[in-house]
C-alpha cells in the first residue's frame, strides 16, 4: 500500500466531518451519522483503490453502505466491477465517532479511517472490550490484568510524575463505578466523557495532551480504529474482547476468532506492516479543532499519520466556494 494514499484518505474524512458538521447541535444523532456515513461512502470511491471494509457499520446492522465487507474504491467505482492494478487494501471506518457528541454540540467528535495492506486489521465483532490506552514510556510497564493502583504507579514512575498528577480518562458509564472508585482511591484524576474513547485514546499517546491513559470497556471497533493509532505514535493499546454468552462465541467465532481470552496489542489488532490513520475534527476537541464554516468556504483541522514511513502531520485545509469576491479567512 503506497504512503502517499494518506492524502487520499484525508479527502475521505474531511467531507465526512463537513457533511456532518451541518447537523451539528439539532439533537438527531441518526441523521449525523447518516449524512457522514454517504459523504464518505461517495468520496470513497474516487480513491485509487481496491478496497474492503472491514470495520464499518455493523457486522449485524443491514446497512446500505459501509458495511463489512463491501468492496469500495475506484476498482469498484464503474457499476460495481473489479478493476485490476489497483492496490487492495483493508479499511476501517468511524465515519462519526461521537454521534451524541455531534447531536448535543458537545466536545471530540471526529470522522475517522484506518487503511492497511490486505489482511492487516483485525475483523473485530461489534462487541466491548476491556482497554488500556497509554504513551509510549508506559507501554512495557503496565498489565491489563494488573490491579489499577499498580498500573497507575507503573505509569507515574515512567513519567517521573507523581499518581496524583495523573488523568485518566473513562466512559461514563454504570458498567465503570468499581473502576472510577478505584482509580479514585489512589488519587489519581479522572475526566470521565459521555462518548469518544477513540479519540481519548489518540490523546494519551500524544504528550502535552494532558492524559496519561484511558481505561475501561468501550467498543471493540473503536479498540481497532485505536490499535492503528497507536502504531503510529508508538503508544500501545491493550485489549480483550467481553465474550459473555454463546452468541458473543459464536460471532466470534465466524469472524476466526476463537481465543475469546485473549489480550490483544496494538500489532495483533492492526498487524499489517503499512498502516494509514485519519482523523478530521467535527466538533472541538483536545487534538484538532471542529469544523468551521464561513462565508466562502469551510475550514477542516485534521490528523492523518501512518508508520512506514512514520509520519505525523496536523492539516489546517481551507476549502474555497470560489466566486469572483472570494476571501479567505486565517
Amino acid at each position: 500500500m503506497d504512503s502517499d494514499l494518506s492524502l487520499e484518505f484525508l479527502r475521505v474524512v474531511e467531507q465526512a466531518a463537513i457533511a456532518c458538521a451541518h447537523t451539528m447541535g439539532q439533537g438527531d444523532r441518526h441523521k449525523s451519522d447518516q449524512v457522514a456515513v454517504e459523504a464518505m461512502r461517495r468520496v470513497m470511491d474516487t480513491v485509487p483503490i481496491d478496497g474492503t471494509i472491514v470495520i464499518g457499520e455493523g457486522e449485524r446492522d443491514e446497512a446500505p453502505m459501509l458495511f463489512i465487507g463491501e468492496k469500495v474504491g475506484m476498482a469498484h467505482a464503474l457499476h460495481g466491477e473489479s478493476a485490476g492494478g489497483f492496490p487492495q487494501v483493508d479499511i476501517a471506518v468511524d465515519p462519526l465517532e461521537g454521534t451524541n457528541l455531534c447531536a448535543t454540540g458537545a466536545a471530540n467528535a471526529i470522522a475517522v479511517l484506518a487503511a492497511s495492506s490486505r489482511g492487516g486489521l483485525l475483523h473485530a465483532p461489534d462487541l466491548y472490550m476491556e482497554k488500556l490506552v497509554v504513551g509510549p514510556s508506559s507501554k512495557d510497564h503496565v498489565d491489563l490484568d494488573a490491579p489499577v493502583a499498580d498500573n497507575l504507579t507503573a505509569i507515574a514512575g515512567c513519567l517521573g510524575r507523581t499518581v496524583e498528577d495523573l488523568v485518566v480518562i473513562v466512559l461514563d458509564r454504570p458498567r465503570h463505578e468499581e473502576l472510577i472508585a478505584g482509580i479514585r482511591a489512589t488519587g489519581a484524576r479522572i475526566r470521565l466523557i459521555g462518548d469518544g474513547d477513540l479519540s481519548a485514546g489518540i490523546a494519551a499517546a500524544v504528550v502535552g495532551s494532558g492524559v496519561h491513559a484511558v481505561m475501561g470497556t468501550g467498543g471493540a471497533p473503536e479498540g481497532v480504529l485505536t490499535a492503528a493509532a497507536m502504531r503510529c505514535l508508538n503508544g500501545e493499546i491493550f485489549a480483550r474482547l467481553v465474550v459473555a454468552t454463546p452468541e458473543h462465541e459464536a460471532r466470534c467465532r465466524a469472524m476466526g476468532i476463537t481465543d475469546f481470552k485473549r489480550v490483544y496489542r496494538s500489532k495483533d489488532l492492526a498487524p499489517g506492516a503499512r498502516v494509514i490513520f485519519a482523523a478530521t475534527g467535527v466538533t472541538d476537541g483536545a487534538l484538532m479543532r471542529g469544523v468551521r464554516f464561513f462565508g466562502d468556504g469551510v475550514r477542516t483541522s485534521s490528523l492523518i499519520m501512518q508508520n512506514d514511513p512514520y509520519r505525523i502531520r496536523f492539516i489546517d485545509s481551507i476549502h474555497v466556494t470560489m466566486s469572483k469576491d472570494v476571501k479567505i479567512h486565517f
